[in-house]
């Protein structure tokens, strides 16, 4: 399903749309991947303290319990912290886009793509690997530009995502039906 031709395009142009957002307002991205952060520890905050409640021995309790407390402190640190919450999911979003970029290259070269497919994944993977390498190795260069950096990724990673989707759709149409 993801990689239908409908999906890749609005998977794309959605990748588009956030990168335009993120070049255009860095400040306003960072923060919002905080708050998205600490809502996200919240969340889960209360998810485990339900089930610390729905169990019926006292060892699941405590350890929902804590787990419920450490998503609290996560949360309100985030949002006490910002500085040091963005430089984390800095950090973050280096692993996301080394680990991602991998798996992009080896699959272009493991998959049974045609040519331009597989320079997609390779081109979109490099660049992938590239950003998190650069944030891993140059973290302080703040969550501004890593907004203005993820913006340029996002728009990259979405146009190729539109093309791969011109693509798969072009196969399809001249696939025989019993192929």
């Amino acid at each position: 399903m993801l990689s239908s031709p409908n999906a890749l395009l609005w998977r794309g142009l959605l990748a588009v749309v956030i990168g335009i957002v993120s070049v255009s307002w860095p400040g306003i991205t960072i923060g919002a991947f905080v708050v998205l952060f600490a809502v996200y520890a919240f969340v889960y905050a209360v998810m485990d303290g339900v089930r610390a409640f729905s169990s019926d021995r006292v060892g699941p309790v405590l350890g929902w319990l804590l787990l419920a407390v450490l998503s609290v402190v996560a949360g309100v640190s985030a949002l006490a912290w910002p500085g040091i919450t963005a430089l984390v999911l800095t950090l973050w979003v280096a692993a996301w886009a080394l680990s991602t970029g991998a798996t992009e290259v080896a699959l272009a070269f493991l998959r049974g793509e045609t040519a331009g497919e597989r320079a997609l994944f390779l081109l979109t993977g490099l660049v992938s690997v590239a950003l998190g390498f650069v944030l891993f190795v140059r973290p302080d260069i703040g969550a501004v530009s890593l907004a203005t950096v993820f913006g340029l990724f996002s728009i990259v990673h979405g146009i190729s995502a539109v093309f791969a989707s011109s693509e798969v759709r072009r196969r399809h149409r001249t696939q025989p039906l019993g192929a």
